[in-house]
């Protein structure tokens, strides 16, 4: 059996692929390709924000786990929210795995808690990605996981920074969070048990240890396994806010990662009898013996992936945005009607002109042509519209530029999405002049595509 694992690099995907490798083959897909020895390890070159590459990438694959969050920034610049930044590489990889053939996926997200009235940007972003693979028509098996106790696991990281470089910690509310922390050799262990098992097949679970305790006194644990005397002291007034920004600057963590890890810190994050995963002949392993397992390998000099920049380069950008779609309107209206609407933002200078695939953004006067999009057929169909960036006055042309309208969520909202875009203006008056302006341009477009109905 071929298995992929989207998300190799990180820390869950690496212990992924020393175990499963003694019984399957391996599809690792990471940024770039990687050189092995194993001749059950295979690495694929994938960038999950391109349809193109999850197509090419699982070519040959019959199971895929999904292990991919979007919290890391994936440009030198991004614009929007990382809950849409999750939307499209699911989408992408259920559209690819749905052409592809694969015959389940997995998904590892993150435990909910019992009132899911007022859940954080976080946890929404992981329910909803939920959806997109039940919605998929392939056989799905979701597993939900609390903080995931491994050397490398961005939480345990911060936890354990937090406990090495303060002997004297004042601690928030969500610190005294309850919650069921498991150990990476676990997850490990529950993918596995998943892989093919139609049992499993079109469910949902829950993964925890078998104890239920706070925050503190994880950290608590993670100090006296280091041999730290460490005193907390409780402030419950310290806001979220606050609270991100203590962390990041003793852990050097990014506040695009820690913000959103604290606001969902605020309801217990527990295992639901009902939902529990149960293997045949495992024993979860304690706090005491996850923490152990997780600090062999633990080096407070060594950040996580999850810590580390934009991997693309400089002078890149991602620009996203989520737009509720009008009932009866598809990506292929929404296309057109951005090249009515945009005109109408500079209707006296502005002019849009088409031929055959080829759209044109000029300035009236004097004449000049400012971008440059070539419409992409063969990759465009009715729920999604694809333009390739060929340059312009505004931008360097690229390989991979591209402008997408793609419909989300079943129809409910559209995506418009700028990939792999190179401005040609130097990188600060762009960011503070062209960037800004898109941003303004994309929330006029949403209140005119409000107002379309269906041709």
């Amino acid at each position: 059996m071929k298995v992929a694992i989207a998300g190799a690099s990180g820390f869950v995907g690496k212990a992924l692929i020393l175990e499963l490798q003694k019984d399957h083959s391996l599809v690792a897909l990471s940024r770039s390709s990687k050189k092995t020895d194993s001749p059950q390890l295979e690495w694929r070159a994938c960038d999950l924000f391109s349809l193109l590459d999850a197509e090419k990438a699982l070519v040959g694959v019959d199971v895929a786990i999904y292990l991919v969050h979007s919290m890391r920034p994936s440009a030198h610049l991004t614009q929007g929210t990382f809950d849409d930044f999750d939307l499209i590489v699911a989408d992408n990889f259920v559209r690819a795995a749905i052409k592809c053939g694969v015959k389940q996926i997995i998904y590892l997200g993150g435990l909910r808690p019992e009132d899911t009235k007022d859940l954080s940007l976080h946890l929404r972003s992981r329910l909803e990605v939920e959806d997109v693979f039940r919605n998929s028509g392939i056989p799905f098996t979701i597993l939900r996981a609390p903080i995931i106790l491994g050397a490398e696991g961005s939480s345990f990281h911060i936890m354990a920074r937090l406990v090495e470089r303060l002997p004297v910690m004042v601690t928030p509310a969500w610190t005294r969070t309850l919650s069921q922390p498991v150990s990476l050799k676990d997850v490990v262990a529950s993918i596995s048990y998943c892989i093919g098992n139609e049992e499993t097949y079109s469910k949902t679970y829950d993964l925890g240890g078998p104890e239920i305790v706070s925050y503190s006194e994880v950290m608590l644990k993670i100090a006296k396994r280091m041999g730290l005397e460490r005193k907390l002291l409780p402030f419950p007034f310290v806001t979220p806010r606050i609270s991100t920004l203590w962390v990041c600057l003793i852990t050097g963590a990014p506040s695009a990662l820690v913000k959103p890890l604290i606001v969902g810190l605020k309801a217990p994050l527990l295992v639901s009898a009902e939902w529990e995963l149960k293997i045949p002949n495992h024993k979860y392993l304690s706090i005491d013996e996850a923490v152990d397992e997780a600090l062999k390998e633990y080096s407070g000099k060594k950040s996580p992936l999850a810590f580390q920049g934009s991997p693309s380069g400089p002078h890149v950008v991602r620009s996203v945005q989520r737009i509720p779609l009008p009932n009866g309107i598809h990506a292929e209206q929404v296309a057109h009607a951005y090249l009515e609407f945009l005109p109408r933002t500079q209707p006296f200078f502005l002019r849009v002109e088409v031929a055959g695939n080829w759209i044109y953004f000029s300035w009236r006067f004097p004449y000049v042509r400012l971008l440059i999009l070539e419409y992409s057929p063969e990759r465009s169909w009715l729920n999604r519209q694809l333009f390739y960036v060929r340059g312009g006055l505004l931008a360097l042309t690229t390989e991979r530029g591209r402008l997408e309208f793609r419909e989300i969520l079943g129809g409910k909202a559209v995506i418009a999405a700028i990939h792999d875009f190179k401005p040609r203006m130097p990188w600060y008056i762009y960011r503070w002049s062209q960037a800004l302006f898109h941003l303004w341009v994309m929330k006029q477009f949403g209140k005119y595509l409000s107002q379309k109905t269906p041709t």
